[in-house]
């Protein structure tokens, strides 16, 4: 960063006050390279996200250069460290050894480092009387600053966390249930298997809306109470963060024109799962990027239930998996989607899938959500 380092000859060096600054400056400094290294690990192998690695690490370079720039003698840092002694060491809470997934763990280093920083920049205010000006203070702000935006950048991009892989989402629209109610669709879907149900209504006034996303989540919720086999099954509301917050859903499935993410998150936090429609990869690689939980990839097979001129096809799943930053989050191959045509998915890798009018269009929606499990299952 081209900072001038404090002529010694001068009597530029900074020695902090008294041995407790020297301490708090030693072991902040720690925790602060500590977090940024764990941060860059993440950045870099969960995320594969180049420019987030490269400001982490220009992060942490630049902050081991204002320690230095400082003048405060490295020696007298190490000679001041007492760990043995350190009455903080063996001070711990069960949060601590709790981490959840990695979210949690980056949510985690990111609290170290500001806190870290923050504790630097304040003994380095303190007046040594050595009258060099407290340019290092300021510059460890700035540094503060850049970490609560990579921050930002880092653990909204890691999304929840939380996302389950479905085996088999069922999207319900009313116009397409033609045998029984959406109601008596939803409860056979569940009968059959599905493990998610995302109501799709594009035309429906928002009070009628709302109370359509309620009753879907009272039938999930009974569903579960009942005991179908211990399972989950929880409720996306499509396009609407605001209905899928009203309602109680699990989360919102978001298409390539409704809300960005980070809109979304903007109204919900990270309080419901995040999913986004994909038709290539690039359009993937910027959804996780921008902290979905979960793709939605097709059309797979030409579909009836909305018009797709460009077929994505199976080579596009088999590209999503093949992705390392893509293949770890969930997915759910969506278009045209068949009993008949899941094991061709399968070959590719596929963990689940999305359907619509292979449910909501049949006599029986439960078998149907059977055959399209039978589908997953090995063959010899």
């Amino acid at each position: 960063m081209g900072r001038r380092r404090p002529d010694l000859a001068r009597g530029e060096l900074l020695v902090p006050s008294d041995v407790h600054a020297a301490r708090i400056i030693d072991a902040s400094a720690n925790r602060a390279r500590e977090a940024l290294r764990m941060l860059e690990d993440v950045a870099r192998f969960a995320l594969d996200d180049q420019p987030l690695t490269s400001g982490l690490k220009s992060l942490r370079h630049d902050l081991r250069e204002v320690i230095a720039s400082a003048g405060i003698d490295a020696g007298l840092l190490l000679a001041s460290r007492d760990t043995p002694g350190d009455v903080g060491a063996s001070v711990t809470t069960p949060a601590e050894m709790d981490r959840p997934g990695l979210p949690a763990v980056a949510a985690a280093a990111a609290r170290r480092l500001t806190e870290a920083l923050r504790s630097i920049e304040e003994c380095l205010k303190i007046d040594t009387g050595a009258g060099v000006p407290r340019r290092s203070a300021s510059e460890i702000e700035s540094l503060r600053y850049r970490a609560y935006d990579l921050e930002k950048r880092l653990v909204l991009a890691l999304g929840t966390g939380t996302a389950p892989q479905w085996r088999l989402c069922v999207l319900v629209t009313e116009a397409l249930c033609t045998h029984h109610s959406w109601q008596v669709v939803c409860e056979q879907a569940i009968e059959g298997g599905a493990d998610c149900v995302q109501l799709r209504e594009k035309a429906l006034p928002d009070g009628e809306l709302l109370r359509r996303a309620s009753r879907l989540v009272e039938i999930a919720r009974a569903a579960r109470n009942a005991g179908r086999g211990g399972r989950r099954v929880m409720v996306v509301i499509n396009d609407r963060p605001d209905i899928a917050l009203a309602s109680g859903a699990d989360g919102v499935h978001l298409g390539q024109d409704d809300l960005p993410v980070l809109a979304a998150r903007r109204l919900a936090g990270f309080s419901m799962l995040i999913g986004v429609s994909t038709s290539n990869i690039q359009q993937a690689r910027a959804a996780i990027a921008d902290g979905a939980d979960y793709c939605g990839v097709g059309p797979m097979f030409p579909t009836s239930t909305k018009d797709k001129p460009v077929l994505a096809g199976p080579a596009y799943l088999a590209e999503y998996l093949a992705t390392p930053v893509l293949r770890e989050r969930p997915h759910l191959a969506i278009g045209g989607v068949t009993p008949e045509n899941v094991p061709q998915l399968v070959r590719v890798g596929c963990r689940g899938v999305a359907v619509s009018s292979a449910v909501c269009k049949v006599q029986r929606p439960a078998v149907a959500c059977r055959a399209l499990h039978d589908g997953f299952a090995p063959t010899h």
